[in-house]
């Protein structure tokens, strides 16, 4: 059976909207010991949610592992890669707000831990996701990736982006 998890990425570095043009990518830049491990954790077709963190931080699309991790030659530190593949666009955005006012997701790693970019999720929080995701948000829209101004200009990756475009 699938592993489910939770990857973050800041969407002005590589949105979701990335992925689906380029079909797949290398998902790399990952140099926290916790988040490693999770990373070296997955496992080919296992799921993930992709989050866009920053100023969206809402879980955006389903994505897949199509190769299992690997250690990234072109990273110096000692990260490793998985290569992911998009699945589908989620109905709607699910929001880090909307989570936090859940109390099943209490303990889940994205409400205690901000910061941690590689994440488990239960097969009963997946589930629950899922769930949200065709249910009614109660917020107010939000700045949607895209939005004029949210773009970097030199196309180029941050040291620790999370994933790089294939080339």
């Amino acid at each position: 059976m699938a592993a489910f998890w939770l990857v973050k990425q800041e969407p002005t570095t590589y949105s979701w909207s990335d992925l689906e043009r380029d079909g797949e990518t290398e998902w790399d830049g990952v140099h926290n010991a916790l988040a490693l491990r999770h990373l070296r954790g997955m496992a080919v077709g296992d799921l993930a949610l992709f989050y866009h963190s920053g100023s969206e931080r809402a879980c955006v699309g389903i994505l897949r592992i199509v190769r299992g991790p690997r250690p990234d030659p072109n990273d110096r530190r000692g990260s490793w890669t998985v290569r992911v593949r998009p699945v589908r666009r989620l109905a709607r955005p699910i929001s880090l707000t909307e989570l936090r006012a859940d109390p099943a997701f209490a303990q889940f790693d994205l409400v205690r831990i901000s910061r941690l970019s590689v994440m488990p999720v239960s097969a009963d929080r997946w589930k629950r996701l899922m769930e949200r995701e065709t249910a009614p948000s109660s917020e107010p829209p939000r700045l949607r990736e895209g939005s004029p101004g949210r773009v970097r200009a030199t196309g180029r990756r941050r040291p620790g982006s999370g994933a790089r475009r294939t080339r």
